[in-house]
């Protein structure tokens, strides 16, 4: 059976995000929380906010997607509104403020989205920055439309999935990484569910192994029999959302039949003798960015160059 650890492991490097670039994402959120503490300073006269870095970035899941454009998502937690939280400004007046303290930041217009406000730079990066408020020691997100203000607890969950690297370990974070770069590769218009919802179930369904591949093709099965049988997928830090709500008929269809093709190649690539042949069907669910499989040295051709000595009774080499 091919053991394809070792490609698995350059494949976690390639996807993962290197020093310069994580440089630019803190130099990127320095700035601009320096624009927002003189914003909120100089032109609200309000106390200024807290600030925190969430999502990806902070559970060191973030992957370099296959556009070039990574992101990173930096809290912004309000500290000028009102104890009593039916005084609260509306979720559209707090986003127009991040809006605002940060217009003209960059040559590109800040977006303002559902969730968050975001800052755009130039096609190499973003920086997402949702608001919350504080209420009887829980924190409400500032989603525009009907959600309003809502429970919403980024550092919970940061805490949740810590706690299962302990319990589990750290493989968790490769498989996470290896997932999000599956699905970037096999999303088209974005028809996958999000980063945070491939994360739950990775977490959920892991099926240990020593090697990363057996292990990504055992949790990726599990995950598949378990949406058999229930689509239910609850916040593991607020169990009364079903964040399958959330997520399409079709989007969720898209994403059965594509795990099946993933379980179908998984399977096939395990069964290979030849680490070669096996890296072409690993190839074909994680595009070019996996491993070149032409430079793949099968360990039987290693075996032929690089057999150990055989040993004599007396220990000496034959």
């Amino acid at each position: 059976m091919a053991n394809c650890h070792d490609l698995f492991e350059d494949f976690y490097s390639t996807i993962s995000i290197d020093k310069s670039k994580r440089d630019s994402l803190m130099s990127a959120r320095d700035a601009i929380q320096d624009r927002i503490t003189n914003y909120f300073k100089n032109e609200l006269k309000e106390k200024v906010p807290e600030y925190k870095i969430q999502g990806s970035y902070a559970l060191d899941t973030i992957v370099n997607p296959l556009d070039g454009e990574y992101d990173i998502d930096v809290g912004i937690y309000l500290q000028n509104i009102d104890h009593d939280k039916v005084k609260w400004p509306t979720t559209e007046t707090v986003h127009n403020w991040i809006f605002k303290a940060v217009e003209n930041h960059t040559k590109e217009k800040p977006t303002d989205k559902r969730t968050c406000v975001r800052v755009n730079y130039s096609g190499q990066y973003h920086v997402d920055l949702p608001i919350y408020g504080t209420y009887k020691n829980e924190l409400y997100l500032a989603e525009k439309g009907e959600a309003k203000w809502h429970i919403s607890d980024p550092k919970a969950f940061e805490n949740w999935f810590k706690g299962e690297i302990e319990k589990k370990g750290d493989q968790i974070r490769h498989l996470v990484k290896y997932l999000k770069a599956w699905a970037d590769y096999n999303s088209k218009s974005d028809k996958l569910p999000s980063g945070f919802v491939l994360t739950i179930l990775i977490t959920e369904c892991y099926e240990k192994s020593d090697r990363d591949d057996a292990s990504f093709a055992g949790t990726a099965k599990s995950m598949y029999d378990r949406l058999k049988i229930s689509e239910e997928i609850r916040n593991p830090v607020d169990p009364k959302e079903n964040l399958r709500d959330r997520i399409s008929d079709s989007k969720m269809v898209n994403f059965k039949e594509s795990l099946e093709t993933l379980l179908n190649n998984a399977s096939l690539a395990l069964k290979e003798k030849s680490e070669k042949d096996a890296c072409k069907k690993w190839r074909k669910e994680f595009g070019d960015r996996f491993s070149n499989c032409e430079n793949v040295k099968d360990s039987s051709e290693s075996l032929k160059t690089t057999a150990p000595a055989i040993l004599r009774n007396d220990a000496r080499s034959a």
